[in-house]
C-alpha cells in the first residue's frame, strides 16, 4: 500500500516538490559557507519524492547553530518551499482523491521551514512507533 500511495504522490505532486528542493539545494552549494543547507535540501527531496514509510525525527540536541540555520533557511530558501507545500496542499484537496495527498503535503510545511535539527528515519514496520515508545511484540 505504501508502494502505490509514493507512486501517485510522486505522479501528483512528490516530483515537482523534489526540483523545488533539488534547486535550492544547488543554489545553496554555490557558497562553502551554505553547503550544510544544500545537504539538508538534498536530503529532504529524497523524502519528499518519496514520503510514505518513512518519518521525521526532531533532535532535541541538535543546539545552537540549528536555530540559526534555520532562520537563515527560513528566510532564503524556506519560506518559498513552504510555500510551494502550501499550494500544492490546496490543489491536491480540490478533488476527493488527493486530499489525503494535500493533508500530507501540509504535514511537510514545518519540514520545509526548519530542516535543521531533523533527520528523516524510515518506519520499522510497526515494530518501532516514531515517537520513541516502545511497542508491544505482536
Amino acid at each position: 500500500m505504501r508502494t502505490i500511495g509514493n507512486v501517485l504522490w510522486s505522479l501528483l505532486a512528490g516530483l515537482w516538490l523534489a526540483i523545488a528542493y533539488v534547486l535550492a539545494g544547488i543554489v545553496a552549494c554555490v557558497l562553502i559557507v551554505t553547503i550544510p543547507f544544500g545537504i539538508a535540501s538534498f536530503r529532504l527531496a529524497g523524502y519528499v519524492v518519496w514520503p510514505f514509510g518513512r518519518t521525521v525525527v526532531v533532535l532535541r540536541d541538535a543546539g545552537f547553530w540549528s536555530v540559526i540555520g534555520n532562520i537563515v533557511w527560513i528566510l532564503v530558501v524556506g519560506w518559498g518551499l513552504a510555500l510551494a507545500h502550501l499550494v500544492a496542499g490546496a490543489l491536491l484537496c480540490v478533488t476527493i482523491i488527493g486530499i489525503p495527498f494535500g493533508i500530507a503535503c501540509w504535514k511537510m510545511v514545518p519540514l520545509a521551514l526548519l530542516p535543521l535539527g531533523s533527520r528523516v528515519v524510515p518506519i520499522d514496520n510497526g515494530t518501532r512507533d516514531p515517537y520513541g515508545m516502545p511497542v508491544a511484540p505482536r
